[in-house]
């Protein structure tokens, strides 16, 4: 038996990733997302808030991108995991969180305060609850409204009324609130929101999907914030229409 067999289990784990080291490519871009989030606090705290809504998307991008590098790669590992998952809450829970009470939530005193604490801590919850379920739930699904979703929702909110000067609106203040309270409860309901995992890129798709797909492309060049706020706040809402129809067709079903 080697000297690393004959050491205790954590010290063997130690010695084993010390020997085998962590992949590069796929952990690079969390890293590049951990940044992101990391800005976008920055920037809040200097009340360039534009930017920080601006990164907290860009974050949104470079971790969706991780993973499918990692994959593409054959470079998934238990270190890449937690790091994406660490990384998330700084970009997708604490960052939103501060952003908003930064920005508006500020002015309404605790209560402020703690709805942006609603939401960090749900972001939170959210992510410990998803990486208990790997591989329990169904893939086609969700529970719950994904954390990036949800930062979209509230950075996405702060762009489009600075960019188009809705930012001295009266009671904005109250409808952040709403905004940032739903984004947090709704990542940790159990409504099941769909999670585009049954999109194949190398499959053949009809003719007319090329032409939505250009005409989505023009949609955002046109208006970037309006465009990604407007696709999340339907996507926010998709989880419980879904819920209601399927509500409304077990109660139709059981009359029938």
């Amino acid at each position: 038996m080697s000297i690393p067999d004959m050491l205790p289990g954590p010290e063997r784990e130690k010695r084993s990733l010390r020997r085998q080291g962590i992949y590069l490519l796929p952990n690079s871009f969390t890293l590049a997302a951990l940044f992101a989030g990391f800005y976008a606090v920055v920037q809040a705290m200097n009340h360039n808030f534009e930017y920080a809504a601006i990164a907290i998307f860009v974050a949104m991008i470079l971790d969706g991108m991780d993973g499918r590098v990692a994959r593409l790669t054959h470079s998934q590992s238990a270190f890449g995991a937690e790091f994406d998952s660490l990384s998330d809450m700084v970009s997708f829970g604490v960052a939103p969180a501060l952003v908003m009470y930064e920005w508006q939530l500020r002015g309404l005193g605790k209560l402020g305060w703690m709805v942006a604490f609603i939401y960090c801590a749900s972001a939170a919850l959210r992510l410990a609850r998803f990486n208990t379920m790997i591989g329990v739930v169904d893939k086609r699904w969700f529970i719950g409204l994904p954390s990036p979703a949800a930062a979209a929702l509230v950075a996405g909110l702060v762009w489009n009324s600075l960019d188009y000067g809705f930012d001295t609106l009266p009671h904005l203040n109250w409808l952040a609130l709403v905004f940032t309270a739903f984004a947090g409860l709704s990542m940790v309901t159990n409504v099941r929101f769909w999670s585009f995992k049954e999109i194949h890129l190398r499959r053949k798709v009809p003719f007319f999907a090329l032409l939505v797909l250009v005409l989505g492309f023009l949609l955002l060049v046109a208006s970037p914030p309006l465009v990604l706020f407007g696709f999340f706040v339907c996507y926010g809402l998709s989880g419980y229409v879904g819920a209601l129809l399927r509500r409304f067709k077990h109660r139709r079903a059981a009359q029938a």
